[in-house]
């Protein structure tokens, strides 16, 4: 029986998807890649979905697999709602690459004053608390078309995920890992979700080899994270999960657009689910649902 993997057309999605298809045919398994446009690769307003913005990456892939029409859906874990669907199994977590975040700069250094591009709020809230004397400008597209804004001069530096850099073999000139005290990553970024019908028992089994497990529990406590907060993949919320001696640690962030507010709250717990329980206690505290009501308005 050949699989067929269902993937965004985008360079990345292609390279993701890729990466798992040469993973099944190490186990035997035959596979294709079934490119598809979805609402988001159209244009789509993002509150025509609602999982929002990220929500238009995933939604048709995943109808596409409830409905037969492939067998296997791979997305970048970020771009993957909260709540899981139903009818649909995350079948396998292969294991994270970085989930740091690079800033790549035209000259080897952020002038002071400087323009930081990018579209998410997470991004642009830690640059004002890092670099308070910069100016961050909306930029959207994919990672080549960031990099060539770059280079043209519209910007003096753009923030992007080191495992989008390494996964389409970009090596730029100017490039740092920004550590997780500068910048806390989006949930998810850096790890692949691999879902299947919840019914396929046969390729649910088969794709398990590719599960790793300490993958799985970070992804785990940060989607967890993010659905005790009311939170979203289009809102300044960061969270990093990290298996340490056999314990969950989870270092999380919410914050005002505009950094005016800052939230920062770490935990360290024998499982996933009490690790970010304790965080998003804290962070509800403090009055994160109140931050994120105001950036989600």
């Amino acid at each position: 029986m050949k699989l067929r993997i269902g993937t965004r057309r985008s360079p990345l999605a292609l390279a993701q998807a890729e990466e798992v298809r040469e993973r099944l045919m190490i186990l035997g398994a035959e596979v294709e890649l079934v490119p598809m446009l979805t609402s988001g690769d159209r244009g789509a307003a993002p509150d025509s979905s609602p999982a929002g913005r990220k929500g238009l990456f995933v939604s048709e892939i995943e109808r596409a697999l409830r409905d037969g029409e492939v067998d296997l859906a791979v997305h970048s874990a970020k771009d993957l709602p909260a709540e899981d669907r139903e009818d649909v199994v995350l079948a396998a977590v292969p294991e994270r690459a970085s989930p740091l975040d690079v800033l790549v700069t035209r000259d080897g250094e952020l002038p002071p004053g400087g323009v930081v591009g990018t579209s998410s709020p997470r991004r642009r809230a830690q640059l004002l608390r890092w670099r308070p004397d910069v100016t961050v400008a909306d930029l959207r597209g994919n990672v080549d078309t960031r990099l060539r804004r770059l280079e043209e001069g519209a910007v003096d530096g753009v923030v992007v995920a080191a495992a989008g850099l390494l996964r389409l073999g970009l090596v730029p000139t100017h490039s740092a890992p920004m550590s997780v005290a500068e910048m806390v990553p989006a949930p998810g970024q850096g790890c692949l979700a691999v879902q299947a019908r919840s019914e396929d028992r046969s390729t649910i089994e088969l794709v398990s080899a590719l599960d790793h497990a300490e993958s799985r529990s970070a992804l785990g406590a940060e989607r967890l994270l993010t659905r005790l907060l009311g939170g979203g993949c289009a809102l300044p919320l960061g969270a990093h999960a990290w298996i340490e001696h056999g314990r969950v640690r989870l270092v999380a962030i919410v914050a005002s657009p505009d950094a005016g507010r800052f939230l920062r709250a770490e935990a360290e717990a024998p499982s996933p689910e009490t690790a970010a329980e304790d965080a998003a206690r804290d962070l509800l505290e403090r009055g994160a649902a109140e931050i994120l009501a105001s950036a989600r308005g």
